[in-house]
C-alpha cells in the first residue's frame, strides 16, 4: 500500500503526458528551445518542468495565451500564474507540471536547466 503523498508511476506518466501536451502547444508558437525536464526524483515542488523562451514581450504573450487558452479548452486550468510579459518570466502552475516562459536574458540568468542538470530531459524542441 502506498502513502497518499507518494507519487506513483501512473502519476509520473500522467505528468509527463501533460507536459508533452503543453510542449506540443508551445511548439506552435514563436517559442524557442523548449525543454521538458523530469524533476520528480529531485524535488517535491513538481514532477515536470516545461521551460521555453521568447525574444520579446509580444512572443511571450503569444506563448502564454496559447498555453492558457488551449489547456483551458482541454479542461486544464492552472492552479496559479505568476509574473507577466513585462517581467520577462511567467510561471504557469498546473500542479505536477510547472511551465516557465522566459525572455532569453532571464532564462540565461536563472539557468533552471543548469540547476536541474541531473534531472533527465524527456523532450527538447529547438
Amino acid at each position: 500500500m502506498t502513502d497518499s503523498t507518494t507519487t506513483t508511476h501512473d502519476d509520473i506518466a500522467r505528468s509527463r503526458a501533460l507536459a508533452v501536451d503543453i510542449a506540443d502547444i508551445i511548439a506552435e508558437t514563436p517559442a524557442a528551445d523548449t525543454r521538458v525536464i523530469d524533476i520528480h526524483e529531485h524535488s517535491s515542488i513538481a514532477d515536470v518542468f516545461v521551460i521555453c523562451s521568447g525574444e520579446n514581450e509580444r512572443q511571450l504573450r503569444a506563448i502564454y495565451r496559447s498555453v492558457i487558452d488551449e489547456m483551458g479548452d482541454a479542461g486544464q486550468e492552472p492552479l496559479r500564474v505568476e509574473g507577466d510579459t513585462l517581467s520577462g518570466w511567467m510561471l504557469i502552475d498546473f500542479g505536477d507540471v510547472v511551465v516557465h516562459v522566459f525572455d532569453k536574458d532571464l532564462r540565461t540568468f536563472y539557468d533552471l536547466e543548469g540547476r536541474w542538470e541531473s534531472a533527465p530531459v524527456i523532450l527538447s524542441i529547438q
